[in-house]
Parts: C-alpha cells; structure tokens; sequence
C-alpha cells in the first residue's frame, strides 16, 4: 500500500504560521463554549432542573480538541478555500500525462495518467503507464509570482509483469504548472536501474 507523504513548501505560507492562526482560534472557540455551556447549566438551575456541567463535556470543548479538530478540517478542506492566502495550489485530481523518452539509446513516446492526492501536510504523486507505475517518495511545492507553480518529487518506478526492457528504478521530475492550475510540463530524469530522461506535458482531466 502506497502512504501519502509530507512536503516542503517554499514561497507559500509557513505551515508554523497556519499552527499558529488554528491555534488562537481553538482558544478562543474553546473560551466561548465553556461561557456558554456553564451560562446554559445555570440557567437549567435556575428553572429548578438539577444540572451540574459534566466534566467530560468541558473536556470535549477544551483548547487541544478543537484545536485537532479545526487543523484536521483545514488540512482536508478549508486550506483549498484560502489558496490566495496560503500560496498553495490544489493538484489534487487526474491529470492526463504526454511524455518523451530520451537518452540511453531509449528515444519514444508515451501517455499515462497522473494522480495527484494532496492535503495541507501530505501528498503523493502516482503515474501509470501501459509499462509501469511510479509513486512519490519526497517532494517540494515552489510558488513563483507571475510564473506558476513547480512540484520536485522523487518516485520509484516498477514494471508491469511482462516487460522484460524495463528495470525497477529510481528518478526525479520537475513540473511547472500554469497559474490556472489546467495543465504542467517539465522534465524527469532516471537513475539506479534505468539511464533515460525526457519530458513531460500534462493536461487536467
């Protein structure tokens, strides 16, 4: 099984200052509903209704709960929604991939499908190809103003059953995409098992 992985993030907004932000929220929700769950308690006394705030409610509206749980809702959502904020883009999806093998003596032409699924944290980067799938291992998000967006990552790569000229290997790709965010080309390089480079274009389905 193939585990999404974290990634570094260079020209957006510090994931510590994200922390941060969530972190002065959770405290202050978290101040909020203690005052309004002892004022509704309270109240039930008032009225003659035998009521005492539970301590295990208290424990639920504490600062670390809402803290875990507004960061589990930016990292899977809300982190899409203030992309100009972040600087952070959203690949996730299907992507339709041309590629160009060169190099080695391998010189030919290819398609496949990229699978991008990324949250605020993690990510990870799958292409299948008639002869073989590559998953990520590392990567890194670059925001250039004006340009676009670049995505490095480094992948392994193994072979469909059956294809006898090609090696499991090891390699690294560069994409820069639009600032639409509707199509990427770049480069990737090969290595510990397969001596080609080539590149790349990318359109999203």
């Amino acid at each position: 099984m193939q585990y999404n992985h974290e990634y570094s993030v260079l020209g957006g907004m510090k994931r510590s200052t994200v922390g941060r932000c969530i972190t002065v929220l959770a405290s202050f929700l978290s101040g909020a509903a203690v005052v309004l769950l002892t004022d509704a308690f309270q109240l039930a006394s008032n009225y003659g209704l035998s009521a005492n705030v539970p301590p295990t409610v208290l424990s639920l509206v504490g600062a670390g709960v809402l803290y875990t749980a507004l960061y589990w809702a930016f990292d899977q959502f809300c982190w899409k929604w203030i992309r100009r904020v972040t600087k952070l883009p959203d690949l996730s999806g299907e992507w339709h991939c041309e590629g160009r093998t060169l190099g080695d003596g391998h010189v030919g032409d290819w398609d496949g499908k990229i699978t991008i699924v990324q949250s605020f944290d993690k990510i990870k980067v799958s292409l299948s190809t008639k002869q073989s799938t590559s998953s990520s291992r590392s990567a890194a998000l670059f925001y250039e103003e004006g340009i676009g967006y670049r995505l490095s990552y480094n992948y392994k790569n193994e072979p469909r059953i059956g294809e006898e000229d090609l090696a499991f290997h090891w390699g690294c790709c560069e994409l820069l995409f639009d600032v639409g965010l509707t199509r990427a080309d770049g480069e990737y390089f090969n290595g510990h098992g397969r001596k080609t480079f080539g590149t790349m274009h990318l359109e999203r389905v």
